[in-house]
């Protein structure tokens, strides 16, 4: 990355993010997961989930709620990939998490959205919201992501296929 004339750092083109999300949604977990990622005009993270399935399932103790450790992980995903706004192509790892489930997901659809508060040369502080699939918050975190000075090994991206 390279710093603009006033000095501050250049944000990563929309290109190369469109190309680190599609790479990262063929990394097998978001395959698993049936999850896509994406980084909305270079400025926020979204991970979305475009058709809950059953595996999803079964939180608050009902067949209809998605679990909550299916909606802990698509905060992890979209709170560690923040550190894609800064450099996709530099290793990060999320290293804190503070969720608050405020309503049970139902619906067919999921959405998480996150965006940088603020950063060091080498720490994120991210805040994420959850949306269901009529767009309402049910749950939001804030986490804390570091960002390494050593390159994904593809040079790209995190993606593992």
């Amino acid at each position: 990355m390279s710093d603009s004339p006033s000095g501050a750092p250049s944000r990563p083109s929309q290109a190369d993010l469109d190309r680190y999300a599609e790479q990262f949604s063929q990394s097998l977990t978001l395959r698993l997961f049936g999850a896509r990622l994406s980084f909305p005009e270079g400025r926020k993270v979204v991970v979305s989930i475009p058709e809950v399935r059953p595996e999803h399932r079964g939180g608050a103790g009902t067949a209809s709620a998605v679990n909550g450790g299916i909606l802990a992980a698509l905060f992890d995903y979209a709170i560690g990939c923040t550190g894609a706004l800064v450099d996709p192509g530099r290793r990060c790892a999320t290293v804190q998490l503070s969720m608050s489930f405020e309503r049970a997901v139902t619906g067919d659809s999921i959405r998480v959205e996150s965006e940088i508060d603020s950063q060091t040369a080498s720490m994120l502080f991210a805040t994420a919201r959850l949306y269901d699939e009529a767009g309402r918050v049910c749950a939001r975190c804030q986490g804390v992501v570091k960002l390494s000075n050593a390159r994904w090994a593809s040079g790209e991206s995190p993606a593992v296929n």
